[in-house]
């Protein structure tokens, strides 16, 4: 897949959250999904959406610090402001097979002002 097209795929997957189009999520995570934070280690994609979409009610606007490729991942840096104005900064590394997402991990950044 080419770089763009993950990159672009990266950010439809934050792009969902902004718009609330859990639909576009279900096109573009494989089946076999997985998602690593630290309050959720491996959860699978059914997981996911009942643990981790309703964030989606709470996000704004996300605007990217990095977004990089290497080999079959992708890595976001991003701040997120979120519906009440808070806004924190996190990384995350979205790995592809083929031209799905099979994997994110989330690292917690900080909030910010």
């Amino acid at each position: 897949m080419p770089a763009d097209d993950r990159l672009q795929t990266v950010r439809d997957s934050f792009g969902a959250y902004e718009s609330g189009d859990r639909g576009v999520l279900e096109e573009i995570l494989s089946e076999d999904f997985t998602f690593y934070s630290p309050p959720d280690p491996g959860i699978d994609r059914a997981t996911y959406f009942e643990r981790c979409w309703p964030n989606s009610e709470l996000t704004e606007r996300f605007q990217f610090v990095r977004l990089i490729e290497v080999a079959d991942e992708v890595i976001a840096t991003y701040e997120l402001t979120k519906t009440d104005g808070g806004r924190f900064r996190n990384t995350e590394i979205f790995t592809f097979a083929g031209d799905k997402i099979s994997r994110v991990e989330v690292y917690f950044g900080w909030d910010l002002e």
